[in-house]
């Protein structure tokens, strides 16, 4: 695995404390495990062939990570009850989002 694979999936985990420590401190554990529950879009990876392939950029390309999924993603951060997981999911995306830039940059 290399560098900027390791950091994608270190900043998956590093962003969502970050996160939760800035703006929900008191209940710091559980806003992060909410966060963090955006990882479960990932799931669908488990449709591709191969399951992981550190060249694919994900968005666009797997069903959890197309633009009606983020939609939906964004009405969960509406109703209060939803709103950390939604939170979650939208970082989840905008960290692949960011990965994807850094392959096309990579390879120019």
């Amino acid at each position: 695995m290399g560098l900027r694979a390791i950091l994608h999936l270190c900043l998956h985990a590093a962003v969502p404390a970050l996160l939760a420590w800035l703006f929900w401190r008191e209940r710091f554990g559980r806003a992060w495990l909410l966060l963090l529950l955006g990882w479960v879009i990932d799931l669908d990876h488990l449709l591709a062939d191969p399951v992981y392939a550190p060249d694919r950029c994900s968005i666009g390309f797997h069903p959890l990570h197309t633009a009606p999924a983020i939609v939906l993603y964004g009405g969960l951060v509406v109703p209060r009850r939803t709103r950390l997981f939604g939170i979650g999911l939208l970082v989840h995306v905008a960290l692949d989002a960011i990965d994807c830039a850094w392959m096309r940059c990579m390879s120019s």
